[in-house]
Formats: C-alpha cells, sequence, structure tokens
C-alpha cells in the first residue's frame, strides 16, 4: 500500500513536511494536533483551486479536517495551519498510527516538552 500522506487536494501529496504539535486533555480522551505548513505547494500561485480540507491518508484509510486556514504576509500567502480534532481514545490511537507511518515515511522523529504535554514532530537533521 502507498505511504502516508498529507493532502490539501484529493490524490496530490503535499511535500512539504508541516511541525506537528498534539494538545490532550488531562484525562487524554479529547485533543488535537496543529499543523503548519510553511510555503506549501498547495498555495503555491500555480496551484488552482480552493482548498476545502486535509486529509491524512495511510493504509488504513483517510481521516479529515476542514479547519485548515491560510497565513498571509504582506498579503501574500505563506503557510497554512490545518487542527484535527479527536473526540476518543479511539480517534487519538487511529490518528497517532497516522503520525507514526508519517513520520517513517519522512524521516522524522518525535520530541516531547516536558513542560506543556506537548508533542512536537521534528525533522531529525534538524539540530
Amino acid at each position: 500500500m502507498s505511504k502516508a500522506a498529507i493532502q490539501f487536494f484529493r490524490g496530490v501529496n503535499e511535500p512539504v513536511v508541516p511541525d506537528i504539535r498534539l494538545t490532550r486533555s488531562r484525562d487524554g480522551r479529547t485533543g488535537q494536533a496543529t499543523f503548519r505548513f510553511e510555503q506549501p505547494a498547495a498555495i503555491a500561485p500555480e496551484t488552482m483551486g480552493d482548498i476545502t480540507g486535509m486529509w491524512m491518508v495511510d493504509e488504513e484509510g483517510e481521516m479529515v479536517t476542514r479547519e485548515v486556514n491560510g497565513k498571509f504576509v504582506n498579503g501574500t500567502a505563506s503557510a497554512l495551519e490545518a487542527v484535527y480534532s479527536w473526540k476518543s481514545e479511539e480517534d487519538f490511537e487511529r490518528f497517532m498510527r497516522f503520525a507514526q507511518r508519517y513520520a517513517d515515511a519522512n524521516g522524522l522523529g518525535y520530541s516531547q516538552s516536558q513542560d506543556s504535554g506537548q508533542t512536537d514532530a521534528a525533522d531529525d537533521q534538524q539540530a
């Protein structure tokens, strides 16, 4: 099966790897993952079409969020931020399986913030 990918347009994998931050409620049942893409291909001038969601696709299927916002600098799109929320432990576990596959496919590692309870996905090549 194809490797894990993120898509803003169905069938078109986004090549830019995002910074991902996770937060969870104290009981662990609910939470969200915030994805920030700097200069993603999806907002390049030659890209046609409206962004209506972010799809996370892997061998188990797909998850989608419609909460996608553009960030602008001097009137020019510079980044996309998407938030995926879960409402159950099962949804969180499914998200984490996708996140592990996506990390493996893109050479990423995880780091856990001691104070905030947040987890960051970071590129292994960065210092």
